[in-house]
C-alpha cells in the first residue's frame, strides 16, 4: 500500500508529542498544524457525512449542534436505506431544525459516494464508515483540503498506518483541522485526570497500567440465512463489516483501542519497545475472522507494563477501567464513580468534582472544539496521536494473532495488508477473507522472522482441535 514507515526513533520525533491532560483540546498534535484565516460567523459551513450508520448519525448530531451556521449539505452510504434511517433519525431532533440541505442528487450511493460528497462543495466532511476504507478516505479529504473528522481508528492493518502517515504529512503546514474519534481525550474528566498524573505526579512515577474493555458482543455475525440471492460477498461482508478484519480491524482495534489510546495517553504518547499478546475466539460466529478475547502486555522503558484485557462474551464479568499505578499512589477511572487518586495507604488523594451542570458530553465536545478551531484558524490536528494509538492496537492484535512478541519497528514495517486492492474494489467481486487466525501457526511477513518450516506448520495442524 505505500512504502515503508520510518524506524520508531525517527518517527518519535515527528512529534508523537506528550499531550498533557488538560491543555486546551487545540492540541497541535502533528507538526504541521497551521493558524489560518478562519471563517467567518456568518458564512455557513457545509458539511459532507460519509458512512451514516449508528455511529456517524450521531456524529452529525453532534456536528451540527457545533456552530449556529452550518448544514449537513450531502452524504454517502453503499445503502441508500441507510441514509435514509440516519435522515429520519436526525429530522427528529427538534434542535436541529433548519440544519438539513440534502436532496436527492447529494445522496450518494456507492463505494466512491466518499468522492462525490468531496467534490459537492462541502467545508468538512465526517469520516465514519467502516475502518477499513478510512485510509483510502483520509487521503482524499487531505487532497480535496477538507476540514476532517475522522471516526477511530485509522486504520487496520500496518499498510493503512503507513498509507495514513503519508497522508497527513501532505497535510503539513496547511490550515486544515483533524480531529480524531479518540473521545476520551476530550473527556474533562479525563484530562484532568491525567492532568494530575503527568503534570501535579499525584501518583508519582507510573509503575504499571492495568486496563479493561470487558463486554457484551457488540455487532454478532448476522444470521447466514439472511443472505439473499445475488448479494455478492463485498455486500454481505460490510453489512457484516465488525466481525471481518479487513473492515473493522476486530474488537480490539475497532473499540478496545479506546483503552489502548488512555495507555498511550499516560504514557506520554512514547512508542512501546514491544508487546505480548495473546487472543483467541471462544465462542465462534457463523461467519467472520476476529478474535474475541485478547490480553495485551505493553513494554515500557525501565520496566514498566501496561496491560490490556479486552472481551466481548455474554455472561460474563464487564467492566471498562483503567488502574494507573505509580510510586505514590494509583489513578483508578471507571467502576461506575468519577475519576479519583488513593495513595498507597487507601486513602483518598484527588476526586473530579463534576460541575452542578454535570460533565460536558465528550462526543459533543469534540465537535466543538473541531468547529469553533475552524471559525478561528487556530487549527487542531490529532495526526500522530491518532495514528500511534491505531498502529498500537494493531500491534497488539498482530502479536495474538501470530503468538510471537513484536517489537515496534517489526509491527510498523509489518507485511500485513488486509485491503490490497485499494481504490479497486468493485460491489460484484468475489472476496474471501483469510480465515480465523491461529497463533503459533499464522504468519506475517516481518513478524518474528517468519523462520517456521512449513513443515513445523504442518504438524501443528494436525493438532485434532484444528481439524476441520
Amino acid at each position: 500500500m505505500s512504502e515503508k514507515i520510518p524506524p520508531s526513533s525517527e518517527f518519535d520525533r515527528r512529534n508523537f508529542i506528550r499531550t498533557a491532560a488538560g491543555a486546551t483540546a487545540a492540541t497541535a498534535a502533528f507538526a504541521g498544524a497551521a493558524r489560518g484565516a478562519g471563517i467567518d460567523p456568518d458564512q455557513k459551513l457545509k458539511i459532507g457525512f460519509v458512512g451514516t450508520g449508528g455511529r456517524g448519525t450521531g456524529a452529525a448530531a453532534q456536528a451540527l449542534s457545533a456552530d449556529d451556521n452550518i448544514e449537513l449539505y450531502a452524504m454517502a452510504d453503499v445503502f441508500q436505506e441507510k441514509m435514509d434511517k440516519s435522515l429520519e433519525s436526525l429530522s427528529k431532533n427538534k434542535s436541529l431544525e433548519g440544519k438539513f440541505n440534502v436532496p436527492a442528487e447529494r445522496q450518494f450511493v456507492g463505494l466512491d459516494g466518499y468522492k462525490r460528497v468531496l467534490d459537492s462543495g462541502v467545508d468538512v466532511v465526517l469520516l465514519t464508515t467502516t475502518p477499513g476504507f478510512r485510509p483510502l478516505h483520509l487521503r482524499a479529504a487531505i487532497e480535496a483540503e477538507k476540514h476532517i473528522f475522522a471516526e477511530k481508528p485509522m486504520a487496520v492493518d500496518a499498510a493503512g498506518v503507513r498509507h495514513v502517515y503519508e497522508t497527513l504529512k501532505m497535510a503539513e503546514g496547511k490550515p486544515l483541522s483533524i480531529v480524531a474519534g479518540f473521545c476520551w481525550r476530550y473527556s474533562h474528566s479525563r484530562r484532568e485526570a491525567y492532568r494530575k498524573v503527568m503534570e501535579e505526579k499525584l501518583i508519582g512515577d507510573v509503575t504499571g497500567i492495568y486496563a479493561t474493555y470487558y463486554s457484551n458482543h457488540s455487532k454478532p455475525h448476522l444470521d447466514p440465512s439472511l443472505r439473499t440471492d445475488g448479494m455478492t460477498d463485498i455486500e454481505w461482508q460490510i453489512r457484516n463489516w465488525y466481525n471481518y478484519t479487513w473492515l473493522g480491524g476486530g474488537g480490539l482495534v475497532e473499540q478496545a483501542v479506546h483503552s489502548v489510546d488512555k495507555i498511550g495517553w499516560v504514557m506520554g504518547d512514547q512508542s512501546p519497545i514491544s508487546c505480548r499478546a495473546t487472543g483467541g475466539l471462544a465462542a465462534p460466529q457463523p461467519g467472520g475472522n476476529i478474535f474475541d478475547h485478547y490480553h495485551i502486555a505493553y513494554e515500557y522503558p525501565n520496566n514498566v507494563w501496561a496491560h490490556l484485557g479486552s472481551r466481548k462474551t455474554p455472561g460474563c464479568f464487564n467492566e471498562n477501567a483503567d488502574y494507573v499505578r505509580g510510586t505514590k499512589g494509583t489513578l483508578i477511572i471507571g467502576r461506575g464513580s468519577d475519576p479519583y487518586i488513593e495513595d498507597n495507604d487507601g486513602n483518598l488523594v484527588w476526586r473530579f468534582k463534576k460541575p452542578r451542570s454535570g460533565e460536558p458530553n465528550m462526543y459533543q465536545v469534540e465537535h466543538d472544539e473541531l468547529f469553533a478551531s475552524i471559525r478561528s484558524g487556530e487549527h487542531i490536528n490529532d495526526g500522530d496521536r491518532m495514528i500511534h494509538s491505531s498502529m498500537m492496537a494493531i500491534m497488539g492484535r498482530i502479536s495474538a494473532q501470530t503468538g510471537k512478541e513484536v517489537k515496534w519497528e517489526e509491527a510498523m514495517n509489518a507485511g500485513e495488508d488486509l485491503y490490497e486492492e485499494e481504490g479497486g474494489m468493485t460491489w460484484d467481486e468475489d472476496y474471501k477473507p483469510s480465515p480465523v487466525a491461529v497463533p503459533g501457526v499464522t504468519q506475517i511477513e516481518g513478524i518474528g522472522g517468519m523462520e517456521k518450516s512449513q513443515a513445523a506448520v504442518n504438524d501443528i495442524l494436525k493438532r485434532p482441535w484444528l481439524k476441520g
